[in-house]
């Protein structure tokens, strides 16, 4: 049997253990006090109590911000992790201790607002880490500066004043703010700055800041905008060209605003501005050299010197190239000869012309050509309104689509044409002002419509049908004129206005309506052909009112009309045949003479040689 007395004594060490644990338990993630009983190369020794020792680097203890070395007998104060870990030792932890008391600073310090210093230690995602004697906070992008900034390499390492915006010891985050320290003392700084701040006031900064529209320059806890037209009197492209961060600058105050306490700022207008003098020294039809600053599509700008520049307009580049891009005529950086053409010292414009220190090829070119003559030239271009010819000079002229042909106005008539082909023309107007040369081809040819005697209102044509369309017919009536028949204008009865009547190749009467000479356009009519005949046949042969029809008057003279037409045909007949036979009866009678002729000449030819034969001796 067990013993009482042993029961009695088990439960109790069983007691006692609990309560050992329990108390570890409440000690261990707390920060004690232990005494250092011996230092061992690097590291240690420290007894908490509790029976407990544990050991440290003693890199916990050096280094930047910590305490000086430690030595045998120090009383320090450790977070004790684990009262006992495997070997049987205390796990203790001095940054531990140190973070845990910093913890304890930080809340006092946020509770009361009042500034914290720590250390930018390093980049992290959105903003930066930061070393608040021993607890690591979080600083955003947005809170390193009163301003972004692209470039703060140089606040890591360094030691900073910072606001704490936000601690969650739970969780272990701190948010701090630079930002708002910065606004507090420059704040106190700007006030001081503004009471004495007017206009006209030389002050001298540093560049804190340069973007695309100027710079920012520190004057000592305020800043001012120096934008970029008031950097320099000449063009500035880039603030960048002429300044650097960190570069110390004398400028000027040129505006401010007490209200919104915005500060405007020069360089410029601490120097002497060449627009005062310009008026007199830039005449009108003076001739200067500049460079080339700046190309854009309507012109180029030009630097006479520093700070004075003038725009030559696309138009006053060249003589001859008027569509082609400033920018293949010249170039950045070039230097070109111009000539002042009107000057505005109170809007400080100058424009500028090139073309003008050349000579004018439309003078020559009117002085060497007449209207009127024959040119050649090679197709340089073809648009949809016509072609566009070299001409000496590197000039080009324009054959309208109306100036290719006398019978056509069509784009089609453009297709026969090709860039590079030679082709001659007349030269039909030269304009100086507008720098135009107008050409003709169909100019080199007669006018068939103002030749065409026919062509006359009231005539009465015979034409070749072409085309059948819809709304008429297309005729041609002589080489090179056409002319159109309305349906309308086929017939004078509503029945009989058909095209289906007609075909293509088939000849037709018609009278001519209207003549247009810009179109060249003839109308005609079939319908008033027929009016008018019938009008003639009453006339000639009777009215309705003697008591015949229309019918019967327009039958009678119809066969009257044929019997004439068979009376002249016979006539002609007749004639044909009289000159028919008188022209047989003298060819009859020219043969006979011939062979009359003929006999009388072989008769006389066989006289001879009888009479010849008589008077030769006898041998």
């Amino acid at each position: 049997m067990v013993n009482k007395e042993e029961i009695n004594q088990t439960e109790s060490f069983a007691d006692l253990f609990a309560k050992q644990i329990e108390k570890d338990d409440k000690i261990e993630g707390q920060v004690v006090k232990g005494t250092i009983i011996s230092i061992e190369k690097d590291m240690i020794n420290i007894d908490v109590g509790y029976k407990a020792e544990g050991r440290i680097n003693i890199r916990e203890f050096i280094g930047k911000n910590k305490s000086a070395t430690p030595v045998v007998g120090d009383i320090v104060e450790v977070y004790l992790e684990r009262v006992e870990n495997k070997n049987g030792e205390a796990v203790l932890s001095r940054e531990k201790a140190r973070r845990e008391e910093s913890w304890e600073t930080l809340e006092k310090a946020s509770e009361i607002k009042e500034k914290v210093t720590g250390t930018i230690f390093g980049r992290v995602k959105g903003g930066f880490s930061v070393d608040l004697d021993g607890a690591i906070a979080f600083l955003p992008g947005s809170q390193v500066d009163v301003r972004p900034t692209r470039d703060s390499h140089h606040l890591v390492g360094s030691s900073q004043l910072f606001h704490i915006l936000k601690m969650d010891r739970r969780r272990g985050n701190i948010v701090v703010s630079r930002r708002s320290v910065l606004e507090e003392s420059r704040a106190e700084a700007k006030a001081e700055l503004v009471s004495t701040m007017e206009e006209g006031q030389i002050l001298e900064g540093i560049i804190k800041n340069i973007t695309d529209y100027g710079a920012f320059v520190d004057l000592g806890e305020v800043d001012g905008l120096l934008h970029v037209t008031d950097i320099s009197w000449k063009r500035i492209s880039h603030p960048s060209e002429v300044l650097s961060i960190g570069q110390k600058v004398k400028v000027q105050v040129i505006k401010f605003n007490p209200e919104t306490q915005r500060i405007s700022l020069g360089m410029k207008q601490l120097e002497e501005d060449p627009w005062d003098i310009a008026q007199n020294k830039y005449k009108v039809d003076g001739k200067f050299s500049g460079r080339v600053t700046n190309i854009t599509d309507y012109g180029a700008f030009v630097e006479l010197e520093s700070g004075i520049e003038g725009l030559v307009h696309v138009s006053e580049m060249s003589w001859t190239k008027k569509n082609m891009q400033p920018a293949k005529i010249v170039s950045t950086s070039e230097e070109v000869e111009v000539i002042v053409i009107e000057i505005d010292s109170a809007k400080r414009r100058i424009s500028l012309g090139m073309k003008q220190c050349k000579p004018n090829p439309w003078v020559d070119l009117q002085k060497n050509y007449k209207i009127g003559s024959e040119v050649e030239g090679e197709v340089k271009s073809i648009t949809e309104f016509g072609l566009f010819v070299g001409l000496p000079g590197e000039m080009d002229g324009l054959i309208h689509l109306s100036d290719l042909d006398w019978n056509s106005n069509s784009e089609d008539i453009i297709s026969k044409y090709k860039k590079g082909d030679l082709v001659k023309a007349k030269l039909l107007e030269i304009d100086i002002e507008k720098e135009r040369v107008s050409l003709g081809i169909k100019q080199l040819s007669e006018d068939p419509m103002a030749n065409n005697k026919d062509l006359i209102k009231g005539n009465i044509v015979t034409s070749i049908i072409k085309n059948i369309t819809e709304k008429g017919l297309h005729v041609k009536i002589n080489e090179g004129i056409s002319g159109f028949v309305k349906k309308l204008e086929l017939a004078k009865e509503r029945t009989d206005q058909r095209v289906d009547r007609f075909a293509v190749g088939e000849k037709i009467d018609a009278r001519i309506m209207s003549i247009n000479s810009s179109t060249r356009e003839v109308a005609l009519s079939i319908k008033a052909l027929q009016v008018a005949e019938e009008k003639q046949a009453l006339k000639d042969y009777g009215s309705v009112d003697s008591g015949a029809s229309l019918g019967d008057i327009l039958g009678a003279a119809l066969e009257k009309k044929a019997k004439k037409k068979v009376v002249i045909e016979k006539s002609k007949a007749k004639k044909a045949t009289k000159t028919k036979t008188k022209t047989k009866a003298k060819i009859k009678a020219k043969t006979t003479t011939k062979a009359k002729i003929k006999a009388k000449t072989k008769t006389k030819t066989k006289t001879t040689t009888s009479k010849t034969k008589k008077a030769e001796p006898k041998k």
